[in-house]
């Protein structure tokens, strides 16, 4: 095959070329390879097989560290940290081909052979074991294959996500099939990226949502988050992070695990974990990459956290049979991939022979600490000495002379991770994967001519087929797994997501014992994919109860959360609502308002209706409101009557009977009108108090204007015709303020409103005036007749009688204004019911002191001392300015008037 691009006339010399460098190469020649030695390990068994199915293990952790010298031929690195987990599924690809070859049902006519080499858990040597797999030869010669023999089938592998994607970009530039066993990155599911790469293990996309619900199902806010420095362990946790943090979840850290092993980061993640308030972590590893990690968590001892982990380590021996691992790890939860039976396999595994090849040999003396040949011992001594390490040449001549074992030792009394089958999920993986390639094979190989799929329908030649055309089959695979039962098809490479959820409980022997609670299902309705038997946990430190993590506790009802500056979201203070805002329910972001009749109750959880203010008649200070007010009324009413008693006495004539009885009348209307305030404000009673209000006092003032103005007139000896007339204008300027009134209460009349604005808690029920323009008119006029009446008593206080009428008069409007002027900031400094109180009371106040300072001498004269009430003590005399005065007499004559009333002037002379 042609270099792409390589010009088409040099085509044939160029291949002549080729076959001459592989036959010198198959000769022993060293010119058909790039100058580099592969140092691979593995298995490899090809001869008379039909097919060869490759294979890609992470038998070793690391590589082995060698110089930087350039001054000899390069050689890749060596391997080291035998890992018995991934031994143990490179012989179950053994035992699934030999399993394979003898079937009689399933590839009956074909044997398989296998070439199966040691990624060392690196990309580098999983690319060298790709590409000597793909030329067929121990070193690479790119886009030739100088092999010669069965076809090569498909590669099982190459491990983990990282080891895969390098493999996968190799094999998808000749479309050759890849199946994976355990890369489960959700990056492979690009088939643009990855046309050829199928896995039997679900993609991560996958266990990524279930953790993500997983945290959600227990309410945890706040965890921290682990991953290895790959792809693995990057996309997984990228998509758990988008999930939970969609949701309201935040990461108190994120830290991620070097793929060199480094104790400087190793102790700075120790340190987050411990120093961080979150409870739960989730980690996203694979068990090699988290083991320095656990290392350090057991020197540590860091305990109180529950561990989140991924099917990558879930069940790994590597951690969990580490002692003391309970006290750090115990109460994990994680997700496994399916477990699954394989009968034989054990007995595969404890039949191995040690010495079938160089990695046996190695798993063998791993195992037993042992070495096999002596020879090897000493090998291994000189190999130490020349190196410079005096210990190990030492150790390993000890071996030699000491440590030697016969290959005959019993693996079963190890009870080591390679021996255990008792969590059999991804060894199951691998071998389905095997299974997967032997059925597709099966169908290429019985296919029927002439109904084919490819072009023509023909069909392929399982002697010497191409890559695609097995991809077909693989793509368009279904079949059902043997033993188990489980039907296998692949979804555009993906099979479908279910996992199993344990919980690492701690055994009687003090180790782990993975428990089954519950179960994760992509394929089920999305209410039903996630299930967990709450009651089968045991948590950390042997707990039933779940742990709580979150940085700032849900804030309950009545308080609504606070963001802080510059932390996460799940960070919060909870602040309290504000009067009439509630949170009814726990961790509530803002506080509801509640509606304008309705206001907050003391815990600020729930709306309650707004009490409902007036002052009413049957409380203690309405009924004393009401009482005051009838005795005002009645006491107005005993002065009347009082008055009729003396109608023709000369002190009520000279009064003006009319006047009195006018201002008795409007005492009496203001007395009653303070009740109509009471209750809760009707239209009817809104206009009734303020209108009687308004109307009784200017009946009362109007009455004292006009005995006001009949004082001063007396005293500036007005004649007595004139002086009734003023009077009569005086009684009758009450009715102009009858017609302003009938103006306000039709056009806009006072009526009861809710007020909700002076008094949160309240809805005071009063009585709007209507119009402000109308009350101030109405009740600016009430306030013009009296400071009339106040100026016309003052100027007529000087006139001397025996009961001094205008100085009654005069206190009586000073206390008037001294109540309603008191009146003014006591009522704006009240709220409401009490209000209305202030109001009664100064109508009260000021009704009281005009009757007791007008009528209260007049009464104790007609009824205490009558001898005063006659004519001659009715005679107003002018006050004397000075005793000593010559040159002056006063003259005092009385006239009757056609009526028979009596009226006196007061002539002065000079």
């Amino acid at each position: 095959m042609a270099i792409a691009g390589f010009p088409a006339k040099y085509g044939l010399l160029l291949g002549l070329y080729v076959v001459w460098l592989c036959y010198a190469s198959t000769a022993g020649e060293a010119t058909c390879k790039l100058k580099a030695t592969f140092n691979l390990s593995g298995y490899k068994k090809v001869e008379k097989k039909k097919v060869i199915i490759g294979g890609m293990f992470s038998v070793h952790n690391r590589l082995t560290s060698t110089g930087n010298s350039t001054s000899s031929v390069p050689v890749s690195s060596g391997c080291e940290g035998f890992n018995f987990r991934t031994f143990r599924w490179t012989q179950t690809m053994l035992f699934a081909i030999s399993e394979i070859n003898n079937s009689s049902k399933l590839l009956p006519n074909t044997d398989l052979g296998y070439v199966i080499y040691d990624s060392c858990f690196t990309i580098s040597k999983a690319v060298e074991g790709t590409l000597t797999y793909l030329t067929g030869q121990d070193y690479a010669v790119p886009n030739y294959r100088c092999g010669n023999g069965a076809p090569l089938a498909a590669l099982v592998g190459a491990g983990g996500c990282d080891l895969s994607i390098a493999t996968a970009r190799i094999l998808g530039l000749y479309y050759f099939p890849q199946a994976g066993y355990s890369s489960s990155c959700s990056v492979l599911e690009s088939r643009f990226q990855y046309p050829t790469f199928l896995r039997t293990i679900p993609s991560d996309e996958h266990q990524s949502v279930a953790m993500a619900q997983l945290v959600l199902r227990f309410g945890w806010t706040w965890v921290g988050t682990i991953a290895a420095d790959d792809d693995y362990g990057k996309y997984g946790i990228k998509r758990f992070k988008e999930i939970v943090e969609e949701a309201g979840v935040c990461i108190s850290f994120a830290e991620t695990l070097p793929k060199l092993t480094s104790p400087e980061t190793i102790q700075r993640i120790v340190r987050s974990v411990t120093e961080s308030t979150a409870k739960i972590v989730v980690v996203f590893s694979s068990d090699v990459d988290l083991s320095p990690l656990v290392e350090e968590l057991l020197r540590n001892n860091v305990t109180n956290r529950t561990w989140i982990a991924s099917e990558s380590w879930v069940t790994s021996s590597l951690i969990a049979r580490r002692p003391n691992i309970m006290s750090v790890l115990g109460g994990t939860l994680g997700f496994a991939i399916q477990r699954a039976e394989i009968p034989g396999l054990q007995d595969h595994l404890l039949g191995i022979d040690p010495y079938q090849d160089a990695l046996t040999e190695e798993f063998w003396e791993t195992a037993f600490n042992c070495t096999l040949s002596y020879t090897r011992a000493l090998r291994n001594a000189r190999a130490a000495r020349e190196a410079g390490n005096a210990t190990a040449s030492k150790v390993s001549t000890r071996a030699a002379l000491e440590g030697l074992c016969n290959g005959k030792e019993n693996l079963q009394k190890l009870n080591s991770t390679y021996s255990d089958v008792s969590q059999l999920r991804l060894t199951y993986n691998v071998y389905k994967a095997v299974y997967a390639v032997a059925y597709a094979l099966h169908n290429l190989e019985h296919c029927v001519p002439g109904k084919g799929p490819f072009e023509g329908d023909t069909c392929a030649n399982i002697s010497n087929f191409e890559p695609w055309q097995l991809m077909y089959y693989l793509k368009n695979l279904r079949f059902n797994v043997p033993h188990t039962g489980e039907e296998i098809f692949f979804n555009d490479g993906e099979v479908m997501g279910y996992y199993e959820i344990l919980n690492w409980q701690r055994a009687s022997d003090g180790g782990v014992t993975y428990t089954s609670i519950g179960f994760y299902n992509s394929t089920a309705p999305a209410s039903k994919r996630l299930f967990i038997d709450n009651s089968s946990i045991i948590w950390h430190n042997d707990m039933v109860q779940a742990p709580r993590s979150v940085c700032s506790e849900r804030c309950q009802p009545g308080t609504r959360m606070g963001i802080r500056q510059g932390e996460p979201v799940c960070c919060f203070d909870c602040i309290p609502c504000a009067d009439g805002e509630i949170s009814n329910t726990t961790g509530q972001v803002g506080c509801i308002q509640c509606e304008a009749d309705y206001w907050s109750n003391a815990n600020r959880d729930a709306c309650v209706p707004k009490t409902i203010e007036f002052l009413d008649f049957g409380e203690a200070l309405g009924i004393t409101l009401i009482v005051i007010a009838v005795f005002g009324a009645l006491l107005t009413f005993v002065v009347v009557v009082v008055f009729m008693m003396y109608l023709n006495t000369p002190l009520v004539q000279v009064n003006d009977p009319l006047l009195s009885f006018t201002l008795l009348l409007g005492l009496v209307v203001t007395f009653l009108c303070s009740i109509v305030f009471l209750g809760k404000p009707q239209p009817w009673s809104c206009m009734t108090s303020q209108v009687a209000l308004a109307l009784g006092f200017a009946i009362v003032l109007s009455s004292l204007m006009g005995k006001s103005a009949l004082l001063m007139l007396r005293a500036r000896a007005i004649k007595a015709t004139k002086t009734a007339a003023k009077a009569a204008k005086a009684a009758a300027a009450a009715s102009e303020q009858t017609v302003a009134c009938t103006v306000w209460l039709i056009l806009l009349p006072p009526h009861p409103v809710k007020n909700t604005a002076a008094q949160n808690i309240k809805i005071i029920l009063e009585c709007d005036p209507g119009n402000i323009i109308f009350i101030c008119c109405v009740f600016g006029y009430d306030v013009l007749l009296a400071l009339l009446a106040f100026i016309f008593a003052f100027v007529a206080r000087k006139l001397e009688d025996h009961f001094s009428e205008g100085k009654c008069v005069t206190f009586g409007m000073l206390v008037f204004f001294i109540v309603w002027i008191s009146f003014v900031p006591a009522y704006l400094s009240t709220r409401g019911k009490f209000m209305v109180a202030v109001q009664i009371f100064a109508i009260l106040a000021s009704s009281f002191g005009l009757l007791m300072c007008v009528f209260l001498p007049k009464c104790y004269v007609l009824l205490v001392k009558p001898e005063r009430n006659t004519e001659e003590m009715m005679i107003p005399r002018a006050k004397s300015r000075d005793s000593k005065a010559t040159g002056t007499s006063a003259s005092l004559s009385t006239a009757t008037e056609a009526n028979g009333t009596t009226i006196s002037t007061v002539s002065l002379n000079d």
